[in-house]
């Protein structure tokens, strides 16, 4: 079911959950890091630093910068391609996924306070 909110109540939700979870993460995420974070776990795999780079439309080293930060948190995980040595898979981490599922309980909250 679609949500309906008008820009000004959309930014106060993103504002409320920014705030809580500055309070609550230690784990600083940039906009960018964050989005590459949601692609990786809401598109289905296989991610590699190529393609997300691509989807997003920056360079590859921007891709490994973020991904090095992410990966030293354990959000995300890297690995070689076993059929192609040159591209690496990204992977998903369970850290990763219960980063994710309390940012979305985190939203769902802040939500219900509109």
């Amino acid at each position: 079911m679609p949500v309906e909110l008008t820009p000004s109540q959309a930014l106060r939700l993103w504002h409320a959950v920014s705030l809580e979870q500055v309070r609550v993460d230690s784990r600083d995420l940039t906009l960018r890091q964050m989005a590459i974070l949601l692609q990786i776990y809401l598109v289905p795999p296989p991610h590699t630093v190529r393609g997300l780079a691509a989807t997003l439309g920056v360079t590859k080293p921007v891709i490994t910068r973020a991904l090095d930060t992410m990966g030293s948190l354990g959000l995300v995980d890297r690995v070689r391609d076993e059929r192609d040595r040159r591209n690496v898979i990204i992977k998903r981490t369970v850290e990763g996924a219960l980063y994710l599922e309390k940012l979305g309980d985190l939203i769902i909250n802040q939500g219900r306070k509109l």
